[in-house]
C-alpha cells in the first residue's frame, strides 16, 4: 500500500456513526404525511445524493413541498443531531492525525449535505484534515456512479490508483471501484445484514480504525 497518496472517506456510517439519525428522520416526516416507512426503503436511496433523495421522496410519496423544502427540512431535523449528538467511529481521530503524519492527502466524499457535513466535522475539531469535501450534489451522479470519488482525485491532483476510499454501503464501495480506486469496507451496525456483501465487494474490511493495523499498512 505505499503507493497510496491519498485517503478518501465517505462521511455517515463510516467516519460518523450517524445512520441512526436518518432512520429516526425516516420515520419522522413521513409519519407526518401518513406514510409508513418501506422497508426497502434503504436499499432504493442508498448512495443517492441529498438531492436524489429528495427528488425520490417527492415522487414516490405525495408530499406537499419541493425538493428544495424537503432538503431544507432535513437539514433542520438532522442539525441538532450532528451538532451534539453524532460520535465519530472507533479509532478515527487518531487514525486522521496518522494520516496527517504519513502527508497523506485527505478528502470526503459525501451523499449528505454541505450544510450537516461542515457542522459534524466542525464540532469534532478535524475539519482542517480534508483538503477536498464533496457533496454527491456537486457532481453528475451520486453512488454507484464514480464521478464523487473522481473529483476528490482530481481535487488531489492523484491518480485513482494512488486513492484508497473508506465505504459502509455497497452503492459507495462500487462507487470507488468504478472510480478505479481500492475500497476498504467498514463495519456499520445499520448495514449489519449487508456484511458478506461488503466484504465481497471490497478489497479490504475493518470492524473500527483502532484495527486497521491488522488489514491495511499504509
Amino acid at each position: 500500500m505505499g503507493q497510496i497518496r491519498g485517503v478518501i472517506f465517505d462521511l455517515d456510517g463510516t467516519l460518523v456513526d450517524s445512520m441512526w439519525v436518518w432512520d429516526a428522520i425516516d420515520q419522522e416526516f413521513l409519519g407526518k404525511y401518513g406514510y409508513a416507512v418501506p422497508e426497502n426503503l434503504g436499499r432504493e436511496i442508498e448512495g443517492m445524493s441529498f438531492t436524489e433523495t429528495a427528488e425520490y421522496f417527492k415522487s414516490h410519496f405525495d408530499l406537499p413541498l419541493t425538493v428544495d423544502e424537503i432538503k431544507a427540512c432535513w437539514n433542520e431535523m438532522a442539525y441538532d443531531k450532528y451538532c451534539s449528538q453524532v460520535p465519530l467511529k472507533k479509532g478515527a481521530k487518531a487514525f486522521l492525525e496518522y494520516l496527517a503524519r504519513k502527508e497523506i492527502r485527505m478528502g470526503i466524499a459525501t451523499s449528505n449535505s454541505r450544510h450537516l457535513v461542515e457542522q459534524v466535522l466542525r464540532r469534532h475539531g478535524i475539519e482542517g484534515y480534508f483538503a477536498s469535501i464533496t457533496t454527491a450534489c456537486e457532481v453528475k451522479a451520486g453512488k454507484p456512479a464514480p464521478d464523487i470519488y473522481q473529483k476528490v482525485a482530481r481535487d488531489f491532483n492523484l491518480s485513482p490508483e494512488e486513492c484508497l476510499v473508506f465505504e459502509d454501503i455497497p452503492a459507495g464501495i462500487l462507487a470507488g471501484k468504478a472510480a478505479g480506486m481500492k475500497v476498504c469496507a467498514v463495519e456499520d451496525q445499520w448495514s449489519v445484514e449487508l456484511k458478506e456483501e461488503k466484504i465481497r465487494l471490497a478489497d479490504y474490511y475493518i470492524e473500527d480504525y483502532e484495527r486497521i493495523d491488522e488489514t491495511i499498512r499504509l
